[in-house]
């Protein structure tokens, strides 16, 4: 990878500050479009984006960087994804609810052709509640065994997420405590020599069971994913091994859980990342609109 998260980062506000466009969200996918362009063949797997406006870094790191500052201007690059732009758009990607039914019918087709490409559906935490989503998932492991699913959890779309899915998803903090705690426990029983390191066997084959009462990975396995995460979403040194993982895993469908900030790396986007999920021009100091006289 050339090139750092901080400069894509820098190259998306510069573009938006001078000609609008969905920033909070773009800034919250770079290091996650890094990881999935390292990991993946952009132009050979396909990469399935929920909605198009996350994907600014995508642009950027599949061979439109040098254009990039033509998007949304008349001849420019598209705001969107369009499979007429660029290869590495797997299907037209505007707003929310298709990429796993998109993505799940392009692994059924490749199933029956005999053919070995990834497929990749990169889907928001608001979009799986929609009910296309719902549909795939729930048809996933019937359909084919080699699909991988990026939750991207932000908890968020345009503005906070409400609902009972939503509320479940935000069990990941008590993902983060139980890491933390596992840490501490290892720590101490390791300390205890061969005693400590028996009963730490024993905890980790326990392992599934802590896993599906801590993070709603219980939900996604009944569903017959393999399930992943929660991950740090902004850590691409934890992202390329993950996703790499889930490219080689081969006995059915695998989800992984990203936890990402919208906004992330521009202040006022992470203070305001409704205010700035869509912006026309904006002085970047201030994160304020430019006036129109």
């Amino acid at each position: 990878m050339t090139r750092s998260a901080r400069e894509i980062r820098e190259e998306i506000i510069a573009t938006v500050l001078r000609n609008g466009g969905h920033l909070a969200s773009s800034l919250g996918a770079v290091e996650l479009s890094m990881a999935l362009a390292e990991a993946f063949d952009p132009e050979r797997d396909r990469v399935v984006w929920d909605v198009g406006h996350q994907a600014y870094a995508w642009k950027i790191l599949t061979g439109r960087g040098g254009r990039f500052g033509s998007i949304r201007t008349l001849g420019g690059l598209s705001p969107f994804l369009d499979p007429a732009e660029s290869p590495a758009d797997a299907a037209v990607s505007g707003h929310a609810g298709s990429a796993l039914s998109v993505a799940l019918g392009l692994a059924a087709a490749r199933d029956r052709r005999g053919g070995s490409e990834h497929v990749v559906a990169v889907v928001g935490d608001a979009s799986m509640a929609n009910g296309h989503s719902l549909e795939a998932l729930n048809n996933c492991a019937a359909e084919t065994k080699k699909l991988i699913v990026v939750l991207n959890d932000n908890e968020m779309s345009i503005s906070a997420n409400v609902g009972a899915l939503s509320s479940f998803m935000s069990r990941k903090m008590i993902g983060k405590t139980s890491r933390r705690l596992r840490r501490h426990v290892e720590e101490r029983l390791l300390a205890l020599s061969t005693v400590g390191e028996n009963i730490l066997n024993l905890l980790k084959k326990s392992e599934e069971c802590t896993k599906a009462f801590f993070t709603p990975g219980m939900l996604f396995e009944a569903l017959k994913f393999k399930y992943v995460g929660p991950i740090p979403g902004h850590r691409f040194e934890d992202l390329l091994p993950t996703l790499a993982n889930a490219r080689d895993y081969n006995r059915g469908p695998v989800l992984v859980h990203v936890i990402t900030t919208k906004g992330k790396g521009y202040e006022p986007a992470e203070r305001e990342p409704d205010s700035f999920h869509g912006i026309g021009p904006f002085d970047a100091a201030t994160g304020r609109p430019r006036s129109s006289r």
